[in-house]
């Protein structure tokens, strides 16, 4: 039993000894690894309040959006992109507000809505704007620059669209063999996972024929 005390007591010396040499930085850690503990914490509570205050905005800018009020959703939608664009509220509200804005014949204000939805969005909704930006450089002829978006391989459920629209700005461009070759790559695509515009698909590359 001494031995076994001595024993101890010798464990509980290396002990004191290690601490005196190592505790402050050991302190220091259990420290830091508290505070991260807590900033994670209130990190997530801030989210969660961002988000809530963001999806309130979101129900206003979806009832101006019903109305047709087209302040309003341009209100709205700049509230979400001023202080709530890490959302996938903003984001989604941007891209309804500019599909709003194209109906209304005001290129300018979607494309703005759009080039923010590509800026900030991620994934597939930022695919989905990138194609949709383009398709309205393509209406203004900005051709370059509706090429350059087209450039950018989107989401495997999106490259159908994609090829189409490039095929489109070939067609603008006078360029009949590019046109072909994306027209059929978007069919081919299509019969991966039919689409509803396959055969107005089908009928542009009928009009482009046998290219040069």
């Amino acid at each position: 039993m001494a031995h076994y005390d001595l024993e101890e007591q010798e464990q509980i010396d290396s002990l004191k000894a290690w601490w005196g040499m190592y505790g402050n930085l050991v302190t220091a850690l259990v420290v830091a690894a508290s505070l991260a503990v807590v900033g994670w914490q209130a990190w997530g509570w801030y989210q969660n309040a961002q988000a809530a205050k963001a999806a309130a905005v979101y129900g206003a800018f979806e009832q101006a959006l019903q109305a047709g009020d087209a302040q309003r959703i341009k209100a709205a939608t700049g509230e979400l992109a001023e202080k709530y664009s890490s959302t996938h509220y903003a984001a989604l509200a941007a891209l309804q507000a500019a599909q709003h804005s194209v109906a209304a014949a005001d290129l300018k204000t979607a494309k703005a809505q759009l080039t923010w939805v590509v800026d900030n969005a991620q994934d597939e909704v930022r695919d989905l704007a990138r194609l949709r930006l383009a398709a309205v450089m393509l209406d203004e002829q900005s051709l370059d620059a509706a090429a350059a978006l087209l450039a950018v391989a989107p989401a495997p459920a999106f490259q159908a669209r994609q090829q189409e629209l490039l095929g489109d700005v070939y067609v603008a461009q006078g360029k009949r063999t590019e046109a072909k070759a994306a027209y059929r790559a978007a069919l081919e695509k299509t019969q991966e996972k039919p689409m509803p515009g396959r055969q107005l698909l089908q009928q542009k590359l009928d009009a482009v024929g046998e290219a040069a």
